[in-house]
């Protein structure tokens, strides 16, 4: 890879370091499922631990930077020019059931503005990097979204509504009329994942409503380094933290978010 900033350095070497003990934590899920108490608990404290490794690693490199974690909230508020944003297992209810589509997300955010980024599914084996100027890479191999020209043969990725929202009929309802004019739509339960999955051409679109940032920042930048476009639409400015996002290629960019932007699913 030609990535050699400092911070994505940085990034990957959390990461890896990180991994060992998710890895492990992974390994155990199966012999919880028939417990009575199930793995919940668990998956918290493989979660927690994680996060701690990583908040370890970043700051040990700059403790002066910010931090913005789903678990700790957000670390050294008074930085806002350099922020390291963690997601630490992106996926949880797959890890939580034993499927391994999960990752560890990283991207560091610069004059907010996302420089550069790391998602990596440890059990795979496969690390999605990104840094502004010097393109997207998975593992060694430099990576393209794909070319699909035709909306109606693409095939999409979404996450659906969680168990808690407020508009689940408007998302249900959006799903339905993209599904009707696209060749198929798949639910993997990983924001990060589809994000990666689409800057190399695995999917060729994703949306997604009521995703939190630390889902989605190193996708930004992994998949606009990949070629890729990036809208965020309907966003409610006083949750800055919330995001409701749009990723594809070029080519059906504009006519995808016609679908979202469609007045009668309403």
């Amino acid at each position: 890879m030609r990535l050699n900033s400092p911070q994505i350095n940085i990034i990957i070497r959390a990461c890896m370091k990180a991994s060992r003990s998710l890895i492990r934590d992974f390994g155990e899920i199966e012999n919880l499922q028939v417990s009575t108490k199930g793995p919940g608990d668990f998956v918290t404290s493989a979660d927690k631990r994680t996060e701690k490794i990583l908040i370890d690693e970043l700051q040990k490199a700059h403790p002066e930077y910010g931090i913005v974690t789903e678990e700790s909230g957000i670390i050294n508020k008074a930085n806002i020019k350099n922020r390291w944003i963690i997601d630490t297992i992106d996926g949880t209810m797959n890890f939580l059931n034993g499927l391994p589509q999960f990752a560890i997300s990283i991207g560091y955010e610069e004059e907010n503005e996302i420089k550069c980024g790391v998602i990596f599914n440890p059990i795979m084996n496969e690390m999605f990097c990104a840094e502004k100027g010097n393109g997207a890479y998975l593992n060694n191999s430099r990576i393209r979204v794909s070319n699909k020209k035709k909306i109606n043969e693409a095939l999409l990725v979404t996450g659906g509504p969680k168990g808690a929202s407020k508009i689940k009929d408007k998302i249900f309802s959006e799903y339905i009329n993209v599904s009707n004019n696209v060749s198929n739509v798949r639910k993997f339960g990983s924001a990060a994942l589809d994000m990666a999955y689409v800057a190399c051409g695995r999917f060729d679109g994703y949306w997604q409503r009521e995703l939190n940032y630390w889902d989605i920042a190193a996708g930004i930048i992994i998949l606009k380094e990949a070629g890729g476009f990036v809208d965020f639409f309907e966003n409610d400015e006083g949750q800055p933290l919330k995001r409701n996002i749009l990723a594809s290629n070029s080519n059906i960019h504009d006519e995808l978010k016609e679908l979202i932007n469609k007045k009668d699913i309403e």
